[in-house]
Parts: structure tokens; sequence; C-alpha cells
């Protein structure tokens, strides 16, 4: 059994470890905080930007477009958005167990997150391109990803481009999600807005031609769709990272409770014991 000066040490160590994960739990928290308003206020744009490309559906022949032609998936690219840091409980190996499945010798990997980068170079995947991005990144250092995937698909070096990431639900609720970027999958309005029309840009002009705004309009598609995906990811990240922080803060305070408990209840076997034995040496004096 532990004696009372081990107790004290271990009591100040865990002290110690729990105001460090509360000062990374409100480090955290500042960063969700600012991530998840960046990833919840692009999906407007991105149903504004749907609604023009079915628009455009209707107006083209959008089969005619290489992003959109489907082939025999004979190599698969797939992009794994993880993080660059641990401490966010089981955010990344949930998300390194989905890109696990794919199978190896058809699948090639685009990566952003040393995470994901050292998962293949532990399973020994092949890895194409790794892509380094800021804590918070802009619209314009996520282009490259996609100029790089759609460069792949169109030279037919991939059939299949997929991006594996972690979509943002809440702040307690996180989902390992799999999309199929390329090719482009038919555009479709919401329920909501597809009631009572086939054209929800009906009475719009699209100039030089509803061809030419459709070739402009899918790399930007593409290009958007991995930047909104990657903000996901960031939200996801420091939602997952102030949870467990915060967890971990509060085992702390609980183990803190237990262990200065225990601590008490030795200190007062030990008075006890000195109690009784000045009692018993007095009593033997007396004799």
């Amino acid at each position: 059994m532990a004696n009372t000066q081990d107790l004290r040490r271990r009591i100040k160590s865990i002290r110690n470890i729990g105001q460090l994960t509360k000062a990374m739990q409100m480090v955290a928290a500042s960063k969700m905080r600012r991530a998840q308003q960046h990833a919840l206020a692009g999906r407007p744009y991105a149903e504004v930007m749907n609604k023009v490309l079915v628009s455009l559906q209707h107006r083209t022949d959008a089969k005619l477009h290489p992003l959109l032609q489907v082939r025999e998936v004979k190599k698969e690219l797939v992009i794994v958005i993880s993080t660059d840091k641990g401490l966010a409980g089981a955010l990344n190996t949930n998300l390194l167990r989905e890109a696990a499945r794919f199978d190896p010798a058809k699948t090639g990997y685009v990566v952003t997150g040393r995470k994901a980068r050292q998962f293949l170079a532990r399973t020994r995947r092949q890895l194409l391109a790794d892509f380094e991005l800021k804590d918070a990144p802009t619209a314009t250092e996520t282009k490259p990803i996609a100029n790089f995937v759609i460069e792949r698909f169109l030279a037919g070096e991939a059939d299949k481009v997929s991006v594996l990431y972690t979509h943002f639900i809440n702040t307690i609720n996180q989902r390992p999600t799999l999309r199929t970027l390329l090719p482009i999958s038919p555009f479709d309005l919401p329920e909501r807005q597809a009631a009572g029309t086939s054209d929800p840009m009906l009475g719009y002009i699209f100039e030089p031609s509803a061809e030419r705004v459709l070739d402009a309009m899918l790399p930007y598609y593409l290009q958007y769709q991995i930047f909104q995906m990657v903000l996901d990811a960031r939200a996801s990240e420091h939602s997952a990272r102030m949870v467990a922080m915060k967890n971990a803060t509060d085992n702390a305070t609980q183990f803190i409770k237990d262990l200065t408990l225990e601590y008490n209840k030795m200190r007062q076997a030990s008075i006890t014991t000195e109690l009784l034995e000045i009692a018993t040496a007095q009593m033997a004096l007396g004799q």
C-alpha cells in the first residue's frame, strides 16, 4: 500500500496534468468556435452554387463533360483529410480505420495531415501527394489539391476520386465520411427546394453560354467542395480535442478527489495509531 508521501506526490502530479489539460481545453474551445463558424458559414453558399449547377444541368448535355463521365474503376484515388496533432479522442482512429478498407493494390492516396501520412508509411500504401495546410486554411491553399486530382482523373490515371474526411455535425458528434468527388454525380435540389420547380434559375440567362459557364463552374465546384470538407475536418478536430481535454480534466479532478480521500483515511489511521500508542504508554507508566 502506498504511503502518505507517495499519495501526496501522485496528487501533485495529477493536479499538474489537470492544469495542463484545462489550458488545452480552453485553447481548443477558442479554436473550435472559429472553426465551427467557418464550416457553417460556407453551407448557404454551397446551396446557391448547387442551384446554379442544377439549372446548367437542365440547359446542357452535362454527360458530355469529361468530369462527369463514369468509367470502369481500375484505379482509385482517395484524398484523406486528417489532423497534424493528436489528443483528439478517437477522431483519427475512426478515420484511418475507414482508409484501411481500400484495396492497396488499386488505390493511391493524397493526404493532408501528419496522422494520415504516418498511417500510409506504417501500412506501406501508395502516397501520391502530401499537402500541408494551415490550421485555418483558405480556399486558395486547398486549390492545388483539387487541381492535382482533376489532372489525374482527366489523364486517366484515376477512374474514381473519393474524399475521406470527418464530417462536422455538432460539438460532440463528428462522423468519418466518404464522398465521391469524381466523376461528379448528377446535381439535384434538396427536397425543401425541389417542390414545384425543375429549373431553380428560371428567368436567368447564362453568358456567354450555358456550356461555357458549366465548363468554368465544375472545376470551381470541386475546389470549393474540397475546401468545405477541410473546414468540416478542422471544426471536427477542434471539437473532438476540446471534448477530449474536458474529459481528461474531469477525470483528473475526480482522481484527485479519490486520492485525497484515501490520503485522509491514511492520515486518520496514522493519527489514531499514534494516539493509541500514547495512551498505552501512559497506562504502562501509571502501572
